[in-house]
């Protein structure tokens, strides 16, 4: 879905640092055991830099950076308050079903995912919906750390600045 046919309107930044700071929970759904995806890049930033409890799930993993991989939300010790999904966008009426019968607060699409109906439907059963925003970038924001892992550093490369 192209931009300009975008009508849902989601979250301003206040009601997202709300969002964030009412939450304890996370389960990334689409969690990845390899260093070049992004879903790997938030959830090392949300080990090291948040108060999160972080779960991911995957149901082909067993272990994510020394965690436990579980194979759906339903298999969760506890109800995550915010489901981030890393998944394509086919599969996120599925994971917005296994939020609500999980009883999530919040669901979050990652940068680049949009689920207009998805979003419709999610919100009429309550839950808070955020689409197209890393939650590592957010909480980066709010939290004063967009310096961490290459963000806000003025440098416009992908390699490390010398400094002399």
């Amino acid at each position: 879905m192209s931009t300009a046919e975008r009508t849902w309107q989601g979250p301003g930044a206040a009601q997202r640092l709300n969002i964030l700071r009412d939450t304890k929970t996370i389960a990334i759904v689409g969690a990845s055991n390899k260093p070049s995806r992004a879903s790997y890049f938030v959830a090392t930033y949300l080990l090291s830099s948040s108060k999160y409890k972080v779960y991911f799930i995957n149901p082909v993993l067993d272990e994510i950076l020394g965690q436990p991989v579980y194979k759906s939300l339903a298999d969760l010790p506890e109800s995550p308050d915010l489901v981030e999904v890393f998944r394509k966008h086919e599969d996120i009426p599925g994971v917005l079903d296994e939020a609500l019968a999980v009883g999530a607060k919040t669901l979050w699409l990652q940068l680049g995912t949009w689920h207009e109906e998805v979003a419709h439907r999610a919100e009429a059963a309550g839950l808070n919906v955020v689409m197209d925003r890393c939650v590592k970038i957010e909480h980066a924001r709010f939290h004063g750390g967009l310096r961490l892992a290459g963000f806000n550093t003025g440098v416009i490369s992908s390699k490390r600045q010398l400094l002399a």
